[in-house]
């Protein structure tokens, strides 16, 4: 079982024949990792948390909540997906952002020792909020980059709940642990005989909006109502 896409990756390397089961991929199809997501068709199969796609409704979320932010962080961890998943999920952000008149500062953060350079060039360019590409790096410091957004009041959106459960500002994407248990039971399916090959890829069907309302008051903000309504989970 690997978590994640990088980790996929690498067990793809060492073996084409031993049974795979990834939690939470970017876009295996693209990354190289399945020939298709109905019928994977090697040895490779598990779940996507659709990366890409969701970029762009991040951003519109962040807007309504800072409706005259004119400058975007963008923090990514480079070439931890395919050179296509990069640039795909870049290119739809970017769209959004040209729609809504905005400017966009990449950064990039290839570890945790990147971290604090990246944030003092936000800062140093005046970018009016953050906003977090997915990386299974990203996700194991995600108390780091909280502190970080928090020290320097930049708000912030994430793509997991934990970190706004940490005091992240907000957050919008698929369930993590829900992931990982569902691949978990694919697990149980090959161990019971079935072929990864045969068990399509698996996409999240529900995106959680996560608000951590009490961040939103230590940063002077001041959340939509009808932005409140639609949150699964408010943090008081």
């Amino acid at each position: 079982m690997a978590a994640g896409t990088p980790a996929a990756l690498a067990a793809k390397r060492v073996t084409k024949t031993i049974p795979i089961v990834a939690g939470n991929m970017a876009d295996p199809l693209a990354d190289g990792l399945v020939a298709s997501l109905a019928r994977p068709g090697g040895n490779i199969t598990g779940n996507t948390f659709l990366a890409p796609e969701l970029g762009p409704k991040r951003l519109q979320l962040l807007r309504e909540v800072l409706p005259r932010v004119t400058r975007v962080a963008v923090l990514q961890h480079p070439d931890v997906y395919s050179e296509r998943t990069m640039r795909d999920m870049l290119k739809e952000i970017e769209a959004e952002a040209k729609t809504g008149r905005l400017q966009l500062q990449v950064l990039n953060a290839r570890g945790p020792n990147d971290f604090d350079k990246a944030f003092a060039a936000m800062v140093n360019a005046r970018a009016g909020a953050l906003l977090i590409f997915p990386s299974p790096m990203f996700y194991a410091n995600y108390r780091r980059v909280v502190d970080l957004a928090a020290q320097h009041r930049l708000p912030t959106m994430y793509v997991f709940r934990e970190a706004v459960e940490a005091g992240g500002l907000m957050c919008y994407g698929a369930n993590v642990p829900d992931l990982t248990r569902r691949a978990g039971k694919y697990v149980a399916k090959i161990l019971k005989g079935a072929k990864p090959a045969d068990l399509p890829i698996e996409q999240p069907t529900k995106f959680e909006l996560v608000i951590n309302l009490k961040t939103a008051k230590t940063l002077g903000l001041a959340i939509p109502p009808s932005l409140l309504q639609r949150a699964d989970q408010v943090i008081e």
